[in-house]
């Protein structure tokens, strides 16, 4: 009698239990990182708009108003809203700037800043 080779029905069950339980495990990780890719990105862009929205504020000429306002903005092909408030720090001749940073979509900040300006250029 001829002795068969090969795999029997139990062996390739286990076999694809194995695969399956890993395929499982890597789609969730790689779900995981391709989340933390986007939030990266979106703190990265909230990051550039921040410091160009900075840079805009120091060229003014004159310096600008004081208090709270909400800006949209598109960057990067996407939709922000830039929170800022300006307030003078007394005896310094600087202006606070306090910048947030979010989504148009989310009232969640990426990035909030905190810079100072001249109050008057000379």
């Amino acid at each position: 009698m001829k002795a068969e080779k090969g795999f029997t029905l139990l062996e390739i069950m286990i076999a694809l239990a194995v695969f399956a339980t890993l395929a499982a495990a890597v789609m969730s990780a790689s779900q995981y990182v391709l989340g933390q890719s986007a939030r990266v990105e979106a703190r990265l862009f909230g990051a550039w708009l921040a410091d160009n929205h900075l840079s805009e504020l120091q060229l003014q000429n004159p310096p600008p108003a004081q208090g709270q306002q909400t800006l949209n903005r598109t960057y990067a092909q996407r939709d922000w809203r830039v929170s800022q408030r300006i307030v003078s720090e007394p005896g310094t001749g600087l202006l606070r700037v306090e910048l947030s940073v979010s989504p148009a979509s989310s009232e969640q900040p990426v990035q909030s800043v905190t810079h100072w300006i001249a109050a008057k250029h000379d």
